[in-house]
């Protein structure tokens, strides 16, 4: 009798009746097939900003602090905290039983090298530490953090889920100097990363750390607090940097969630039943950043003039197509569009009328001389692509002498870092994003600085955007916090740093048969088959 045969007669039956429910509904535990939104170049979350990094960090570091949905901090590899009276002295115990991926324990004085680390290179990590007295372990599961005045953003900034992440790693990868990459990823999250495995522009494997002990249910999960549970024994990530390969893969089954659908395949994927697309709940904004150590950008009076004339949904529909509005946002202010931090305050100079005769004038007014304008087009990257083609036309309405220069992503982002004037291959002006996660507020918002040279590439001085954001740090709650923020957006308005050209939020699609999936970031911890 063959397979066939016997599946049709009374005996299989009697069998099936006999096995669980379970037998038949529980799908086999298998790895989860992702394609990132770009090759994973750089492994420390420490030492790059770069998002590909930090998402790979969420897989194989922890941090004492998780942030919830609200972005409220829970304790993560901490069992929980006192302060003193006057907020200046924090000790914190940390759980029992947590463990590196290399088998050694977690013990206090790797966290306190691993903070000290983070808090050379993180924005709100400096902040941090520049309140601080002493951080020391006082043993094994105890660390006492001193400051010299409070920062009641203390647990936020242990807790960020992005960069830098308050990575945890053993003292001996802590103690690697900050501008310096580690050379092994040992964590204590709940996946390990395989170096044996991983092919550099092609496949990067990682496999759950059986080790891992999770928070307790004390705290539900929800984005980085709570139980981290690996429920697929591993994650593989595969290389595709072509968009339509990639969502050819997930239509086959190859892949079963790719990070970053381009606009284009919106309208096909809707319609397929056994795809599940998932719009990323905080969006990216696009930027013009101006270089403003050389003409003519070095002159409030013209970067004035040309946010005047700037038209967001120009640059919004250029980027993203008129099909799905849903996706975009035209009215983005400094700050999320959404967050607590986002403001209306001096939103009058982007929403206004836009009136290019008078901007051109007051540019002519405010001394421009013809200086060439030279605008970096990364034509590889479709969304900032379509800013500088964008840019490039309203600048020449406005009589700048335009030289629109095309160049890979890559090349875009060292040449902006470079401070030679744009005639000796340097440039004007800049296309980039600034990713949800980072710009809710001054903490994380690099574009913000105001402090010369050593700000963002760009280089702005805005000695009272600097004295707005230390006052923020220090806001005791969030109505003070919102407050300063206001006048934050209102400053930048004056001193015009960069331009916000609108907001896009980014969407991902996955196999339907799978659950749980973060829209916040990728995290593939809880994630399961459905």
């Amino acid at each position: 009798m063959n397979r066939r045969s016997f599946l049709l007669t009374p005996l299989a039956l009697a069998v099936a009746q006999t096995l669980p429910f379970s037998a038949f509904a529980q799908p086999k535990p298998r790895n989860f097939k992702w394609v990132p939104q770009a090759d994973l170049a750089l492994l420390d979350p420490i030492f790059t900003t770069a998002q590909v990094t930090q998402n790979h960090a969420q897989l194989v570091f922890d941090t004492l602090y998780g942030l919830d949905e609200k972005l409220e901090p829970h304790p993560q590899m901490a069992e929980g905290h006192t302060v003193s009276d006057d907020k200046l002295v924090w000790t914190i115990k940390l759980r029992q039983g947590l463990g590196f991926h290399d088998g050694s324990p977690v013990r206090a004085a790797d966290v306190v090298a691993s903070i000290k680390r983070w808090g050379d290179r993180d924005l709100m990590g400096r902040s941090l530490l520049q309140a601080t007295k002493s951080i020391e372990a006082i043993d094994d599961h105890t660390l006492r953090i001193t400051l010299s005045e409070p920062f009641p953003l203390i647990l936020h900034a242990l807790g960020r889920q992005t960069t830098n992440m308050a990575a945890i790693m053993p003292e001996r990868l802590a103690k690697t100097p900050p501008n310096q990459a580690v050379k092994e990823m040992i964590g204590s999250g709940p996946f390990r990363f395989v170096p044996a495995k991983w092919i550099s522009g092609s496949k990067v494997i990682y496999e759950r750390f059986e080790g891992y002990v999770p928070r307790p249910a004390d705290t539900p999960s929800s984005f980085g607090a709570g139980p981290k549970i690996a429920h697929v024994p591993g994650v593989e990530w595969n290389i595709i940097p072509d968009g339509a390969t990639a969502i050819a893969a997930l239509q086959a089954g190859e892949v079963d969630g790719v990070e970053r659908i381009n606009n284009d395949f919106l309208g096909m994927l809707k319609e397929m039943p056994d795809i599940h697309l998932v719009k990323i709940a905080l969006p990216g904004i696009n930027i013009m950043r101006f270089n403003q150590l050389f003409p003519p950008f070095n002159n409030a009076d013209i970067r004035r003039a040309v946010l005047s004339v700037v038209n967001q949904t120009e640059y919004m529909t250029a980027a993203n197509g008129s099909s799905f509005p849903e996706y975009w946002n035209d009215k983005c202010g400094v700050f999320v569009p959404g967050c607590p931090m986002d403001s209306r305050n001096g939103m009058e100079k982007l929403t206004g009328k836009r009136d290019i005769a008078a901007a051109k004038a007051a540019i002519k007014k405010a001394g421009y001389n013809g200086e060439r304008v030279v605008l970096l087009d990364p034509v590889d990257f479709p969304s900032h692509h379509a800013s500088a083609l964008v840019t490039a036309d309203l600048f020449k309405k406005l009589g700048f002498n335009v030289d629109l220069q095309a160049v890979d992503w890559g090349t875009a982002v060292q040449r902006r870092n470079s401070q030679a004037s744009p005639q000796e291959g340097g440039w004007s002006v800049a296309f980039t994003g600034l990713s949800g996660m980072n710009n809710l507020d001054p903490a994380g918002h690099l574009a913000l600085r105001g402090n010369g040279k050593d700000a963002w590439f760009g280089w702005p001085d805005s000695p009272k955007l600097e004295e707005l954001r230390n006052q923020w740090f220090k806001a005791p709650d969030l109505d003070t916090q919102k407050k300063i923020c206001a006048q934050i957006q209102e400053q930048v308005f004056i001193d015009v740093p960069y331009i916000p050209l609108g907001a896009t939020y980014q969407v991902s699609a996955l196999r339907s048969q799978w659950k749980n999936f973060e829209p916040y970031m990728p995290l593939f911890y809880n994630l399961r088959q459905a």
